[in-house]
């Protein structure tokens, strides 16, 4: 427990009972000091997103996520890739538009290693997506004119809830090249490389109607 110090007016300290009494004092809220009571400084801890959610009861409260997503938890990700992050950054935002239809935006960014085309060595890729969907229940309503194109339909389940794991991994999976290339500074194949031999001229082919207008003429 903390003791109170009064110190008066009238009283004055040597420099060397200054020296005590302020090294006393920093004692009492040193961090660092063993036993410390106050405080004790943790290291950041990254929030891990839900699986899935409900998006309708999240848009009233208008529940705002900023964690991660645990890369090895999607599996088709991994399997698309060379390595992956541990984490994903997740952003997301639920709310209702001025429709009164559930929205749920956000941005998703990691980063990948993928296998070059060109030269066949690692890339390492920043992966990034951003994302708008509204919930529907059932095809019907999923083909119902007053979604706005802006918006891209998810289907709930019985439940109510969306699989945010399987929507982000979809998200990612369309971010990713459909030929991966290093930069072509950056690549160990060159441009010149990529040419081997001499590829010979096309042989004209004859004129079939020549040769028909040879032999009229040879006729004539």
């Amino acid at each position: 427990m903390l003791q109170s110090i009064i110190i008066s007016r009238n009283v004055t300290l040597s420099p060397c009972e200054a020296h005590n009494l302020i090294m006393c004092v920093k004692s009492q809220f040193c961090f660092d000091r063993k036993g410390a009571t106050l405080y004790h400084a943790r290291p950041m801890q990254k929030v891990k997103l839900p699986h899935s959610v409900e998006p309708t009861k999240s848009a009233m409260k208008r529940s705002d996520y900023r964690g991660v997503i645990v890369s090895k938890d999607m599996e088709r990700l991994s399997e698309a890739v060379v390595r992956c992050n541990d984490y994903v950054d997740a952003e997301v935002q639920f709310e209702k538009d001025a429709q009164g239809l559930t929205v749920f935006h956000g941005h998703l960014a990691t980063q990948v290693t993928l296998i070059c085309q060109r030269c066949n060595g690692e890339l390492d890729y920043p992966v990034e997506a951003e994302f708008c969907f509204t919930p529907v229940q059932g095809e019907e309503q999923e083909s119902d004119d007053i979604i706005p194109e802006a918006y891209e339909p998810v289907e709930v389940n019985d439940h109510g809830e969306v699989n945010l794991l399987q929507i982000f991994e979809d998200e990612l999976l369309l971010s990713l090249p459909i030929v991966p290339l290093h930069a072509e500074s950056e690549c160990t194949v060159k441009q010149d490389d990529m040419s081997f031999g001499k590829i010979e001229p096309e042989q004209e082919r004859q004129n079939p109607f020549a040769v028909l207008k040879e032999l009229k003429r040879d006729q004539e």
